[in-house]
């Protein structure tokens, strides 16, 4: 993961920062491509674990499969109500699947963290359930930017 970031600079958020946005942000919008259509983009649940976007999704939905088609994926999460309090992280690349389509539990040492990680986000729950329509994506992003135009306060601006 790079965090090559040309443009604003003076408010990125610094890599803790970001890590620490990331696992307490709930929702995320994925952006998949369609090979013969428009893109599609739609919100979805998620863990990050420092290093990955991991994104929990139905096996039978558009974005898997246009997933499966070509596997290049954005995915932006933000908040804030008033510019001044914008601030959130596109990450971008390549998903990778991970575990058995779909999941029904089988062991895969791969998601021991981000099955541990998403009940106890979402469900209040120790264990993961499996419902077998839902499998997981893996992003280690190639590109990040982040933006917290809460810093330009600080600045003075």
């Amino acid at each position: 993961m790079t965090d090559t970031q040309r443009r604003g600079r003076r408010i990125m958020m610094t890599p803790g920062e970001r890590d620490a946005y990331l696992r307490e942000q709930r929702t995320c919008r994925v952006a998949t491509l369609a090979a013969d259509g428009p893109p599609h983009i739609g919100a979805l649940w998620f863990v990050w674990d420092g290093s990955s976007l991991w994104l929990y999704s139905i096996t039978r939905s558009l974005r898997w499969s246009q997933l499966r088609e070509d596997p290049r994926i954005a995915v932006v999460v933000d908040d804030g109500e008033t510019y001044d309090e914008l601030r959130g992280v596109e990450l971008a690349g390549t998903v990778r699947f991970v575990g058995e389509a779909p999941r029904t539990g089988e062991p895969c040492a791969e998601l021991d963290v981000p099955e541990r990680l998403f009940p106890a986000k979402y469900l209040g729950m120790t264990e993961m359930p499996h419902d077998g329509r839902h499998a997981w994506l893996r992003l280690t992003p190639d590109t990040v930017t982040s933006w917290d135009f809460r810093k330009l306060a600080e600045l003075g601006r």
